[in-house]
């Protein structure tokens, strides 16, 4: 039996530090002392993978590549690959409390590029040496991104029709005569993963375990889906036949469309499940626990014909239920996986979690329907299960408890004790959480801080504001991490 722990869910995104965004330098490393002396037992970040238009996490170029948008440009300094005065005039430091996405893509891959022109001749025997272990996935990746480079950075449906072909003549063409533009990614690729593995080996050290997450869909516009077409439902130009999406739910009246391509789960199944088996191997070279959003998918998914305008007009699909995890099992054994089983339930989707033996998700912010007897509220909370405030994808506890219904408001202020003025409401909320029979709880770092509507991560179905939240560096201090530590102690997670 899995022992009581607890967690603090903060994208790398959102750390302090002086360059525009989280990433993986000092401050990093500052929150996992962090965390440590709160007596954590684990860190939940966002999918790390390149993010394109709208800047989600969930929406990547690649399910294999990480950001560049996290490499520590201080270590590129050290090595005399960068000057300090020349990331400074990108003015990265100029809202502290946002992530400015337009200033990282033009400033931060100007900085890269003109590290990897300084020190490629240095490097090119580590390069080439990390490029073959990692082949499998990288030479996809990156020449996925020279591609698009060179075609002035279009989705690749709209690529010059020979390009369009991951095994053409067109594309080793370029491979031979574009080495050096390869290698840039390369470069890329080569400094997430160091850094991202020292990072997570410090933290490992403190015992801290990593919570990744992982998208159950590929972007349209990805080099997953350019170089692996026949896994998916495409016409005869490779466009999407359909997408994917979920019906009108909590969050929106018409249904939230991703607009992803869905799986061909027969082509999936011929091909012996092997993508999803090298996605979640690849995932668990850099996380010790896994999260897999949209979990209700695999047993059915929402399928929305292609040029829809919401999602209400889709049909429940079969999905490859548990064929793929007794596959999975197989190839890669028995895996610390958590099952995101959100959203709309039926007894076909409790079955394959049961089957499966994933622990599934309780959202306390779902759970106070002052009529019913929620499977979300802290006294059904079965052990093989992880209890959270709220997602990503939901409210700030203080956003919620200021617009949420007034019934189920008072029936939470009811449910909890909870007292504004002595506790807290968030930290009341926190404690239901932490007091569940859940053997893991998780609080995103905004519930801890009491913030607002303005630091919401994600608001679902829009483009905008989401995913640019920051946490202040002064806000990581001794007195909060006290304050947790002493909750985590008294409910014996620590």
């Amino acid at each position: 039996m899995k022992k009581r722990e607890s967690g603090v869910l903060l994208s790398i995104s959102s750390l302090p530090g002086e360059y525009g965004i989280g990433d993986f330098g000092k401050e990093a490393y500052k929150f996992v002392d962090f965390l440590h002396h709160a007596r954590q037992r684990y860190w939940q970040i966002l999918p790390l993978g390149v993010t394109g238009y709208g800047d989600s996490p969930y929406q990547c170029i690649s399910s294999f590549a990480g950001n560049p948008y996290f490499i520590d440009l201080d270590e590129l300094v050290e090595k005399g690959y960068l000057s300090k005065e020349e990331i400074l005039k990108e003015g990265f430091n100029s809202d502290s409390e946002k992530v400015d996405y337009g200033k990282q893509y033009h400033g931060k891959y100007r900085l890269l590029r003109l590290a990897y022109e300084r020190g490629r001749g240095q490097l090119m025997s580590q390069l080439e040496a990390f490029y073959g272990e990692n082949r499998s996935w990288l030479r996809e990746f990156s020449l996925f991104m020279t591609i698009k480079d060179l075609q002035d950075n279009k989705a690749w449906q709209l690529w010059r029709g020979d390009l369009k072909n991951f095994n053409g003549r067109a594309v080793e063409e370029i491979e031979e005569s574009e080495k050096d533009r390869v290698f840039f990614w390369v470069f890329t690729q080569y400094f997430f993963m160091k850094q991202w593995e020292q990072l997570k080996e410090y933290a490992n050290s403190k015992g801290i375990k990593i919570i990744g997450d992982l998208p159950i869909y590929v972007s349209a516009d990805s080099s997953d889906l350019w170089a692996n077409p026949s896994l998916f439902k495409l016409d005869k130009n490779l466009e999407p036949t359909t997408v994917a999406g979920v019906p009108p739910d909590y969050f929106t009246a018409t249904g939230q469309l991703w607009g992803n391509p869905v799986y061909d789960w027969n082509a999936v199944e011929t091909d012996n499940y092997s993508f999803w088996i090298r996605r979640i191997r690849h995932s668990f070279k850099l996380y010790d626990t896994l999260r897999i959003d949209h979990f209700r998918g695999f047993e059915s998914f929402w399928e929305v014909p292609a040029g829809s305008v919401d999602a209400v007009n889709g049909r429940w699909i079969k999905g490859p239920g548990i064929n793929l995890f007794n596959r999975i099992r197989e190839e890669l054994g028995d895996l610390d996986i958590i099952a995101e089983d959100l959203g709309f339930q039926t007894d076909q989707v409790v079955k394959l979690i049961n089957d499966t033996g994933f622990p599934g998700m309780k959202i306390l912010q779902f759970a106070f329907d002052p009529e019913g007897d929620s499977d979300y509220l802290p006294h059904n909370h079965e052990r093989n299960s992880v209890v959270y405030t709220g997602t990503h994808d939901n409210k700030t506890v203080r956003d919620w408890i200021d617009t949420a219904p007034e019934k189920e408001r008072k029936f939470a202020i009811k449910y909890l004790k909870l007292d504004d003025r002595e506790e807290g409401y968030n930290w009341g909320l926190i404690r239901g959480a932490w007091c569940s029979g859940a053997y893991l709880a998780i609080a995103q770092m905004q519930d801890f801080l009491d913030l607002g509507e303005e630091s919401r991560m994600n608001t679902p179905a829009t483009l905008g504001e989401n995913w640019t939240w920051r946490v202040k560096k002064s806000d990581l201090n001794q007195k909060l991490s006290k304050r947790i530590a002493d909750l985590t102690r008294t409910y014996r997670r620590g």
